[in-house]
């Protein structure tokens, strides 16, 4: 067979808009990740960083975090946060026009409250976008005994999906929630999930998920 231009680029788009992994999402192997459901990304007005994408999804992440703590999925929780003196955070950050404002915390960054953390759930402090990147989480997830993680929270297309790409990485199943993810301009989420579904994730909605999960619970 010749494989033709039209051929492999109708595949690819295919993958990117159809693709889904072939993994079941079991309650037993899996861990829900929040990635940076906190103040000044969720907080109407608070800072320049607010991304009111994720304001209006956190209604929709907070049911599906219910959804866990009933079939007994543990829920981990991650903060965007200055730690170590910043010596743990990548350089090159103070070059790019992400880091282009004077704006800075009050105080130690916190979840939103609107998002009812528990304390007898993890919550892991990172230095930069991926929730792996220099943190515990790893580890915490193989004494936990779980394989598959379920990525949500903020921002999609930066510590989300970089979350996802360094989870798959490392051998993890990852899962990605459509939409119990959200970004800064909803014109770039699309985007992000496609290469997502196509290379790294199983790209499900929070119903999809729940679905899975209860379904699976009863086997």
């Amino acid at each position: 067979m010749t494989y033709t231009e039209e051929w492999v680029t109708a595949r690819a788009r295919d993958a990117y808009e159809h693709g889904r992994a072939s993994f079941e999402v079991r309650p037993e192997c899996s861990a829900l990740l929040v990635i940076d459901m906190q103040d000044e990304f969720t907080r109407p007005g608070w800072s320049p960083y607010w991304v009111p994408a994720a304001t209006r999804m956190a209604p929709r992440l907070r049911r599906l975090v219910e959804a866990c703590r009933a079939v007994s999925v543990p829920v981990i929780w991650t903060i965007f946060d200055d730690t170590h003196l910043g010596l743990d955070r990548p350089h090159a950050l103070r070059y790019l026009p992400h880091a282009d404002t004077v704006w800075h915390r009050p105080g130690p960054a916190e979840v939103w409250e609107e998002m009812d953390h528990r304390a007898d759930e993890v919550l892991i402090r990172k230095p930069s976008y991926g929730a792996f990147y220099d943190t515990p989480l790893d580890t915490t997830l193989r004494n936990l005994g779980r394989d598959t993680v379920i990525v949500t929270g903020t921002l999609t297309n930066y510590c989300c999906g970089t979350t996802a790409r360094q989870a798959y990485e490392r051998g993890y199943k990852v899962v990605f929630g459509s939409d119990v993810t959200a970004t800064d301009d909803e014109s770039r989420q699309e985007s992000e999930l496609a290469v997502l579904r196509k290379g790294f994730a199983l790209v499900l909605t929070a119903d999809e998920i729940t679905n899975q999960l209860t379904g699976n619970a009863s086997r």
